[in-house]
């Protein structure tokens, strides 16, 4: 879509061709804007547009009010429902496979017994890393003990006494079948 801008914005913008063509960039005067034409492609447009609008917008990784005082994140992204900003399924697929892979990577580095665990049960831990972060996951010190041990039964049971189960009771029970059966569940 982006693409899409820079290009029409190109085309409405740019002097006929007879203007530039016997110019070169280096002949053109440093305070005039550079306007090339013929091998100056969308694709150099679209990369000298987003390294401007990054530098005009900042990076800021986390939601802000912007001037306007819209939800705003990263490089002046409207996320603001008030607006109809917000983001695409796409890009949530994509948010979701770089926070997954975090999660697996931090498991991988803190509970040293992940890599024995059957697909199932690895991924009830990927579940609640994901929703309480590892550190949340940590603080379940009996659950994790026991499955640990191969107590899957115990550990099911001791997930379901948790806040986290009364937090969110259809998730936790499914997990904690999961975890008991080490087979995966589909809600």
């Amino acid at each position: 879509m982006l693409s899409q801008l820079f290009t029409a914005l190109y085309r409405m913008k740019s002097p006929k061709p007879s203007q530039t063509d016997s110019l070169k960039s280096s002949e053109l005067p440093a305070s005039s804007p550079v306007q090339l034409h013929g091998s100056f492609d969308s694709q150099d447009l679209l990369t000298l547009g987003i390294e401007q609008i990054k530098r005009h917008e900042g990076l800021v990784l986390h939601a802000y009010k912007d001037s306007l005082g819209y939800l705003t994140i990263g490089y002046g992204r409207l996320i603001d429902k008030a607006k109809h900003g917000g983001i695409s399924e796409a890009e949530a697929e994509y948010l979701l496979q770089n926070d997954v892979s975090i999660v697996l990577s931090a498991l991988h580095r803190n509970i040293m017994f992940f890599d024995r665990l059957c697909a199932p049960r690895q991924a009830v831990l990927v579940n609640m890393a994901f929703q309480m972060g590892i550190n949340g996951l940590q603080k379940f010190k009996k659950t994790l003990s026991l499955v640990e041990m191969g107590d899957y039964d115990s550990a099911a049971d001791n997930m379901m006494k948790s806040l986290w189960a009364k937090q969110t009771p259809n998730r936790a029970a499914e997990m904690a079948e999961q975890m008991r059966s080490g087979q995966w569940q589909s809600g």
